[in-house]
């Protein structure tokens, strides 16, 4: 998957909601749960499942909630080995 466009990140007290958008247009609705990822709302698979099939099957299950919940303005993970670049500005 490769976006480069603006999200929006909700924090909930048991999951996180990035909803990501192409010139105004929803390309990507994701549920992030510690344990799960729900795609669409409807579609949910086990966190480590979403690795393996969108990011990288050596990532630990939290890799993706982990990574959302950082209290930081600027997050950035780079994985040369595998080219994953993940980069999220927070206003």
């Amino acid at each position: 998957m490769k976006f480069y466009d603006k999200g929006f990140i909700n924090y909930y007290e048991d999951y996180v909601y990035l909803q990501i958008l192409s010139a105004g247009t929803v390309v990507l609705d994701l549920k992030v749960y510690k344990d799960e990822v729900c795609k669409d709302f409807l579609q949910c698979m086990d966190s480590s499942e979403f690795n393996k099939q969108y990011i990288n099957s050596t990532y630990e299950k939290e890799f993706l909630y982990n990574l959302l919940t950082q209290n930081q303005k600027e997050i950035i993970f780079r994985d040369k080995e595998n080219g994953i670049l993940i980069k999220i500005l927070k206003d």
